[in-house]
């Protein structure tokens, strides 16, 4: 009897607050960062807002600006005449903030503007900016097919074409290539640019690879870049024991980059999740090689970061210039890059790249023309499988971490939706990644499994493990990256 009394009462003041008019277009006093925030008036994407006022009613929508400068409209969630929440839509923008009313009156606009940024720029920590990351970059392969191998004339053509870092190879597996030398470095650094040791990984002997990563950083590296492709597919065990060995040789906070395969959901087996989780990577650099995989640009990269974006780790992309691509596509993809809030980029590679391809990296920029790059995270929901099901289930707490997306998953994140006043659909869509990502993931010891992560054969990690690539995107014989 009470409950049906407390029910009553619910409804009736629901029934009031929708009936009644508004006695005056709505006024906004505030509006707070309440969930996914870096501070006060900065929020991510799928992040939450509070606002408080006046005259708040059913069908109130918040307005907010695009890239583009049109503005379009959410819905609220108005809990009372003074108080109402939001959350931010992918394609919302930084700037000023109004409300409208069911009437289509407008509040006052809030004259304090609101930072609105991609879910991997507001979980960027501050000590990571400004990094060799940052910039024009450009790889080589072979020191000797580079300017005639000549470190003078390597470091005038990169200086003339404003690269600010020179990606180096450094090892292969097990070996060491010595033209990642004391001698190369301190000439590039002499002329001002910053030096970057690249190594491209198997994991059939992670320790081992992890001493040639601190070799390199030895040397005198501004940073370190792991390349790991199709060789480490389901070696869950293996990658923990290379971060391990090479963080505990290196320390954690000295800058560590990840190059691998872009289309995350065409690789459910690589782990991903160890080399950019914690301890791990720091920067996420995919290879966006648009002509290679083909599509054009704008897909290419709207894929690639819509299935990165989750990993938390800022995106420093790896462009394409071998196999001549045309000016139009290099300069789309450098304008996509910055446009997606990506602080650096890099080219692949030096030996490839043709006059038309230097100069195109080296024009002038402006601003992109509309669509601009997707703002949204990859969505997973029932059958999906793979790391980045590891990654969510890493985040949500009493999950067995399966890399399969079975109904424990579906209703622990129906229930985090829940909480969070959230449509509770069970799915991780873009504002869902938004709350995940406040946690720290739960630590999984992947070399615990009872495989021996030293065979070159052994697959170890989640039963997803053992599933095959989608499809190599990336030609191999194109790539050239090992």
């Amino acid at each position: 009897m009470l409950f049906a009394a407390r029910a009553l009462v619910t409804a009736t003041a629901a029934a009031v607050l929708a009936a009644a008019p508004a006695a005056a277009a709505p006024h906004v006093s505030t509006v707070r960062c309440l969930r996914a925030c870096v501070d006060a008036s900065t929020v991510s994407t799928g992040g939450q807002l509070r606002i408080t006022g006046r005259n708040f009613g059913h069908g109130l929508r918040a307005v907010f600006g695009t890239a583009s400068g049109r503005r379009f409209s959410a819905a609220t969630r108005v809990t009372s005449r003074a108080k109402a929440s939001v959350i931010v839509p992918s394609r919302a923008r930084s700037g000023v903030l109004y409300v409208r009313d069911r009437q289509g009156r407008r509040s006052n606009v809030v004259k304090r503007p609101l930072r609105i940024l991609a879910p991997e720029t507001a979980l960027r920590s501050p000590q990571l900016s400004s990094t060799a990351f940052d910039g024009n970059g450009m790889w080589i392969w072979y020191v000797s097919k580079a300017a005639g191998g000549d470190p003078a004339a390597i470091a005038a053509q990169a200086v003339a074409r404003g690269i600010a870092t020179v990606y180096v190879k450094s090892a292969d597996g097990t070996t060491p290539w010595t033209q990642f030398s004391p001698e190369l470095v301190a000439a590039l650094k002499s002329a001002g640019l910053r030096v970057c040791a690249w190594q491209f990984v198997y994991g059939t002997h992670p320790a081992t690879e992890a001493t040639r990563g601190a070799e390199a950083v030895s040397t005198g590296a501004d940073c370190l870049v792991i390349d790991a492709e199709s060789q480490y597919e389901g070696r869950y065990a293996q990658a923990q024991q290379y971060v391990g060995a090479l963080r505990s040789a290196i320390g954690q906070d000295f800058p560590v980059g990840l190059t691998s395969f872009p289309y995350v959901d065409y690789h459910p087996a690589l782990p991903y999740s160890v080399f950019l989780g914690p301890g791990g990577a720091q920067f996420n650099l995919p290879q966006v090689y648009w002509k290679a995989i083909g599509g054009g640009v704008d897909a290419v990269v709207d894929h690639t970061y819509r299935f990165n974006r989750p990993y938390g780790r800022p995106i420093m992309p790896l462009g394409q210039l071998y196999d001549a691509p045309p000016t139009a596509d290099v300069i789309r993809f450098r304008q996509l890059a910055t446009a997606a809030g990506s602080s650096g980029l890099s080219w692949w590679d030096w030996q490839h790249a043709g006059t038309t391809q230097w100069d195109a990296i080296a024009a002038p920029l402006t601003a992109p023309a509309d669509p601009p790059p997707a703002a949204d995270l990859a969505t997973l929901g029932s059958g999906a499988k793979g790391d980045l099901v590891v990654w969510a289930q890493e985040h949500l707490s009493g999950v067995p971490v399966t890399g399969s997306y079975d109904t424990a998953t579906r209703n622990a994140v129906a229930a985090l939706q829940s909480a969070a006043a959230l449509p509770a659909t069970g799915n991780v869509d873009t504002a869902t990644w938004g709350l995940l990502l406040q946690a720290a993931p739960t630590p999984v010891d992947w070399t615990a499994s009872g495989a021996k992560a030293s065979a070159a054969s052994a697959r170890t990690g989640p039963p997803t493990a053992a599933l095959p690539a989608r499809r190599r995107e990336i030609p191999a014989a194109q790539s050239g990256a090992n």
